[in-house]
């Protein structure tokens, strides 16, 4: 089960939870996804498919544990460019809601000067809890 905390007194966050209470469950840690596909392959550069390719990439491993975004507590966003981070934001908003949903977990952009693997723009890691599963009969 994941709650959104806020604080009572706080203005609501737009498109992120200020924190998540999660548990129990198995804690998954996914590296830093940027925007290839599986053989690693940037197929744009630019930053709203790349970002669409990242989230495509968390939720394929995540699925490997057997979560769905619903367990995503956590994404930390690297960006190299402001500029088109802000001019794309609905676009980006768009590509969340259509993997997503209205799933908000705690979120961070954290905009750097560069990333390793070129022509990346952005790079995406998450942190997860996925329920233990039921167990079955004896």
């Amino acid at each position: 089960m994941h709650t959104p905390l806020m604080p009572p007194d706080w203005a609501p966050p737009i498109g992120y939870a200020n924190g998540i209470a999660a548990g129990p469950g198995q804690l998954v840690f996914i590296a830093g996804q940027v925007g290839w596909d599986a053989q690693q392959q940037f197929h744009s550069e630019e930053l709203a498919p790349q970002f669409a390719q990242a989230l495509d990439n968390i939720l394929a491993v995540l699925a490997q544990a057997g979560g769905g975004p619903e367990h995503i507590c956590r994404i930390t966003a690297f960006c190299i460019d402001r500029p088109a981070y802000l001019a794309q934001r609905k676009d980006l908003g768009r590509i969340w809601r259509e993997r997503m949903g209205k799933h908000f977990p705690a979120m961070s952009m954290i905009f750097v000067a560069d990333l390793l693997d070129h022509p990346a723009k952005i790079e995406l890691e998450a942190t997860a809890v996925v329920p233990w599963p039921e167990p079955r009969g004896t």
